[in-house]
């Protein structure tokens, strides 16, 4: 089970990754051209915010029930905090992909609000962005093809 789902997990990332990214460039190239909010922008955020609450449920379930990595963290968790990988995978990189979450369901709503389209997108490409970011920074780039 762990296997399989660390898999669907790893291959899921490049799904939310391409859907971040078409977001922050559809949001971004319409706000410089103060251009209208259109239905591809909406889906891009609909479909953005489905795959980053799949790809957070799946992550949710490795680490409070099947990651071995995170059981050995919590079985000691001052020890786990000395060791840089444990401590990557029990706190920085869930941490810090909850931010990014909480960033793209922030833009996304705030976005939807605003009656001004180049403010929504002006908005969403600034949450997606910085999600984008975070993102990338929490990645485990040494395990990212595997």
């Amino acid at each position: 089970m762990y296997t399989g789902l660390l898999h669907t997990h790893n291959m899921f990332r490049w799904l939310v990754l391409i859907a971040l990214i078409l977001a922050v460039y559809f949001a971004s190239s319409e706000w410089t051209k103060k251009g209208k909010w259109n239905k591809k922008d909406n889906v891009a955020g609909l479909l953005l915010v489905i795959f980053i609450d799949i790809q957070f449920l799946i992550g949710i379930i490795l680490y409070a029930f099947v990651s071995p990595l995170t059981q050995a963290a919590f079985a000691d968790f001052g020890a786990a905090m000395k060791n840089s990988n444990l401590r990557f995978y029990a706190v920085e990189h869930i941490l810090m992909m909850f931010i990014a979450l909480v960033l793209v369901h922030i833009g996304r709503a705030k976005s939807k609000r605003n009656p001004i389209a180049w403010k929504k997108h002006r908005t969403a490409a600034i949450f997606y962005g910085i999600a984008l970011l975070v993102i990338l920074a929490a990645i485990p780039w040494d395990k990212a093809f595997m």
